[in-house]
């Protein structure tokens, strides 16, 4: 998956080397998720070190330096966890950290989900080389599965083990380096085993308020949204098409059937994304890629899963006064609610 603006939507579900602590279904993948973690902790060396070494590459030392400002602000301001998270670096030599693999039946939109001991239960697998995730993808898809494989910038180990800042993380700017150490910090100071779209929901809002009062405190204007907003509108088609299909696949069709009416609310996703281009956003094809290549079940699985209840976190935020020790308190107190209460809170804070 190339470095679009649409990989924001699955960047950083928490991996966590406590999957593999557990057990996993073989051995093989036991292997590669402790040799891959434990390659990644090798690499790492603090950055400060970096910073004042002159030999060292002049770009990387800028770069590092003003993260490490952002991480001194994620803790004096944002309250996120005072530790070496982000206070090291390490170079995998690889664009992705790992590449997870999600999967759905043919006529499902219900991810094939995997459960561990203490990250709960995920919608996908995760490997640290791409052919390893491709090597799943493809005996997925000889079982009759829908499989998209997403390359994966950042993840948390939730406290386990102090989190670098990877040479993944530097393909986009200065600003997006900053946001990402906000949600990923964010994971660390909460996280709800078996529930994806609070956690990344809850992250996700404490990166934006995050990257907001950043901004504000280095005398910058606001953000411009327009590339969000851009995001935004596709997620939208993508929902709406997901929610057709879900009705398409409680049909008591013929597989046959049910096959073309499938592949048509594809070609009618790719037919209102290019009307929307076109209209709002001529010339510009960031998403282009992503639209024409191939389309499954699988590959829409991620869109508004992170976003889900940020508006819900928002107004959490408005009723403790922007208060953030007083806001944490209040996602515990939400996170610790049994599944159904939790969710029906957050759909009660959704405005109207």
């Amino acid at each position: 998956m190339p470095a679009l603006d649409v990989s924001r939507l699955w960047r950083a579900v928490p991996l966590l080397l406590a999957t593999w602590l557990g057990g996993c279904s073989s051995f093989s993948y036991y292997s590669q998720l402790a040799s891959g973690q434990l390659q990644l902790l090798a690499a790492r060396e603090p950055v400060a070190d970096i910073v004042a070494d002159p030999a060292r590459d002049a770009a990387l030392r800028k770069r590092l330096a003003l993260a490490q400002q952002a991480r001194d602000f994620a803790t004096a301001q944002l309250h996120l966890p005072d530790n070496r998270s982000y206070r090291l670096y390490a170079d995998i030599g690889r664009p992705y950290v790992v590449y997870n693999v999600f999967a759905t039946d043919e006529f499902s939109l219900d991810p094939l989900t995997h459960c561990f001991p203490i990250a709960g239960c995920v919608a996908y697998r995760g490997y640290y080389s791409l052919g390893g995730a491709r090597g799943e993808a493809a005996l997925q898809r000889q079982a009759g599965k829908d499989v998209f494989v997403a390359g994966i910038e950042a993840y948390s180990t939730l406290g386990w083990f102090a989190d670098p800042i990877l040479n993944t993380m530097l393909g986009w700017g200065d600003e997006r380096l900053a946001t990402l150490i906000f949600h990923e910090l964010a994971h660390q100071r909460f996280y709800v085993k078996d529930d994806t779209a609070f956690n990344e929901s809850y992250a996700s809002f404490v990166e934006q308020e995050g990257t907001r009062q950043w901004r504000a405190a280095r005398g910058l204007p606001p953000q411009d949204d327009s590339r969000s907003a851009q995001r935004d509108a596709l997620t939208r088609l993508v929902l709406d098409t997901r929610q057709r299909l879900r009705t398409l696949y409680a049909q008591p069709l013929p597989a046959s059937e049910m096959r073309a009416r499938k592949a048509a609310e594809f070609e009618r996703l790719r037919h209102e994304y290019r009307q929307l281009r076109d209209r709002q956003w001529p010339g510009d094809k960031r998403f282009d890629a992503w639209i024409d290549a191939p389309l499954n079940n699988a590959k829409l699985l991620p869109f508004g899963l992170y976003d889900q209840w940020v508006p819900a976190f928002a107004a959490v935020f408005r009723q403790v006064g922007g208060d953030w020790s007083r806001f944490y308190v209040e996602v515990e107190r939400l996170g610790k609610l049994p599944a159904p209460a939790r969710t029906q809170a957050l759909h009660d804070l959704m405005p109207r």
